[in-house]
């Protein structure tokens, strides 16, 4: 069994920062790719961004440059660093992560339950 967790949502003024952190646990045998995606109201879930095993990152184009996705392999931890908070980055932010379990063997897709993001005044 593999439980991901996301934690460090917020109310947060424009212009400010949040650093979201997410889990992984349980019957882990490695972590391979670990994302953050976001759910504004009435819109779909986007990707943000995603951090490979060995460090590579990619950003959607309207987060470049205000959020930093970094993670610690001996934690099972992905972090996303996010600055400039804008209103439009209002949003569910979940995460997933591609593990592989220790006792299977197989590799599984996983998402958090989400943690709550609003930029407001």
């Amino acid at each position: 069994q593999v439980q991901v967790v996301e934690s460090g949502g917020g109310l947060v003024q424009p212009g400010g920062s949040l650093r979201l952190s997410c889990k992984a646990s349980g019957s882990i045998f490695s972590v391979y790719g670990m994302d953050w995606y976001r759910q504004g109201p009435g819109k779909e879930r986007d990707l943000v961004a995603t951090i490979s095993r060995d460090g590579h990152t990619n950003y959607a184009d309207s987060v470049k440059g205000r959020f930093t996705i970094s993670r610690d392999n001996a934690k099972n931890t992905v972090y996303l660093q996010m600055d400039s908070l804008k209103h439009d980055d209002t949003a569910v932010y979940y995460c997933k992560a591609d593990v592989r379990s220790a006792i299977a063997g197989t590799v599984r897709t996983y998402w958090g339950q989400g943690t709550q993001v609003t930029i407001s005044s």
